[in-house]
């Protein structure tokens, strides 16, 4: 191996490559996903309050909101998450010395990916549940069991991006 083939440690935080190139990837698919789930539930309610002034509503429209609803919050967390886009009070943690910070702010991210982990693994297992008790909405009687699995999934991804956060503090994985 010559010397420009090996691995530098300043290589590693790159995010041009490797793992943190398919999360960036998997962030803005989802985030694509919530745009497009935004966009189909402001037509569909404007839609809907249009047609319910001509008398003929949208059948099951109650039911087509919830779940799109959900897809678009669950898959607008992981881009939110890698952008730091969550609301932080930050009062007394700027009164902190430096190493107060950086120990709050690495306690805080382990707990974080903790409530990622257990949220996705719950969701995993609440669809499975959905799946096995063959749930569906109330009026069009469409399946829902994918629904938790796919906030599992966002879960998942939000807690990798905050592994990322973890290790490469001051950074965001995405730019917007």
């Amino acid at each position: 191996m010559s010397e420009n083939e090996k691995i530098r440690p300043r290589d590693w935080g790159r995010t041009d490559g490797g793992v943190w190139r398919v999360v960036i990837w998997l962030v803005k698919a989802m985030a694509a996903i919530a745009g497009v789930a935004l966009g189909v539930l402001a037509l569909l309610t404007c839609a809907d309050v249009i047609l319910r002034a001509l008398g003929r509503p949208i059948k099951g429209v109650f039911d087509l909101v919830r779940v799109i609803g959900a897809v678009c919050i669950a898959c607008a967390i992981p881009l939110t998450t890698a952008v730091k886009g969550h609301v932080a009070v930050e009062y007394f943690f700027n009164k902190l010395h430096r190493r107060g910070r950086v120990v709050v702010d690495s306690l805080m991210r382990l707990l974080t990916i903790t409530m990622f982990a257990f949220a996705s693994w719950q969701c995993v297992v609440y669809g499975g549940l959905f799946l096995k008790n063959r749930e569906v909405t109330a009026t069009l009687e469409m399946p829902v069991f994918w629904v938790p699995w796919v906030i599992a999934v966002a879960c998942a991804l939000s807690a990798v991006v905050v592994v990322y956060h973890l290790l490469f503090p001051g950074r965001e994985l995405v730019r917007l």
